[in-house]
């Protein structure tokens, strides 16, 4: 397995990997890799020849400093998780490789039709201009057949989706299913950050879900929302930035639980300091 540092090295595998009819998968990560990772990475080596997974903590999608400060780096511990998953290459440069000046210090443009105003879009402004940015520049080098991206980010999945039929771009865009812990706590990098006792507390996110899927039977989507968003604030050291009921496809609020065939409910929860989402399907 490679660890490679700049575009030059990258495109150059790239080509040599297609003149030999070799088809590649891309895993984009911004490492600190956990389980969830891992059976992105296990499926992008098991359907494609080669599996290239990219390691880059993105500093145009945070928009707050103390965040992406923070934001947990663990390339060695990563590299040996993922030379023992049947990962070909990882790239892994450094910011001034990837960006220029201009493009650190101006926001990168584009047509979402919407889907970046809603539930992350409106608490995290410029945030998926970034991760646009990023991961079109991710396509681009390294032309992937396939693609891969958990479902826990799910207004991410339907945002990469769009950009490819935006762009026209020859790739499959796989999504995989939300990994849980035991708990049933989503397994995200964020969770390193997270003291036992937070983690405990935790796992009432997934619960409060859980429980909320009987209630389209009996309660409107306004008082489904309420009761989420209420039952979670009542737990000591959780507070909800949002939780939204929305069509799948669009990402649009949806008032009625006959309004859309894909219903999704998106959360977003701090707990202590750490910033946790989730979500879950109701039909």
């Amino acid at each position: 397995m490679e660890i490679i540092k700049t575009k030059n090295k990258l495109q150059e595998l790239v080509g040599k990997l297609k003149n030999n009819g070799k088809t590649i998968g891309l895993v984009p990560t911004m490492g600190a890799l956990h389980e969830g990772h891992l059976q992105l990475i296990r499926r992008c080596a098991k359907e494609n020849d080669v599996c290239i997974v990219s390691i880059f903590v993105n500093p145009t999608q945070f928009n707050d400093k103390n965040d992406l400060a923070k934001y947990p780096r663990t390339l060695e511990a990563d590299a040996k998780l993922l030379e023992k998953n049947n990962c070909f290459a990882i790239f892994a440069p450094e910011v001034d490789e990837v960006y220029s000046s201009e493009e650190l210090n101006s926001t990168f443009e584009f047509n979402f039709n919407g889907l970046d105003e809603v539930m992350e879009g409106k608490f995290r402004p410029g945030h998926f201009n970034g991760v646009v940015q990023i991961v079109g520049k991710l396509f681009e080098l390294t032309t992937p057949d396939k693609a891969y991206f958990g479902e826990k980010d799910f207004q991410q999945l339907a945002i990469i989706r769009h950009l490819v039929a935006t762009k026209s771009y020859p790739i499959e865009i796989i999504g995989c299913p939300i990994v849980r812990e035991e708990s049933d706590l989503a397994l995200s990098s964020r969770n390193a950050l997270l003291s036992e006792s937070e983690k405990q507390i935790a796992i009432n996110i997934y619960k409060t879900l859980l429980k909320s899927i009987d209630y389209q039977n009996e309660k409107s989507i306004k008082e489904t929302i309420d009761w989420v968003i209420t039952t979670i604030n009542n737990i000591d050291g959780l507070c909800v930035e949002y939780f939204e009921i929305v069509d799948g496809k669009t990402l649009q609020s949806i008032q009625n639980w006959d309004d859309a065939n894909y219903i999704v409910g998106c959360i977003t929860v701090f707990c202590g300091t750490v910033r946790l989402i989730d979500n879950i399907q109701y039909k």
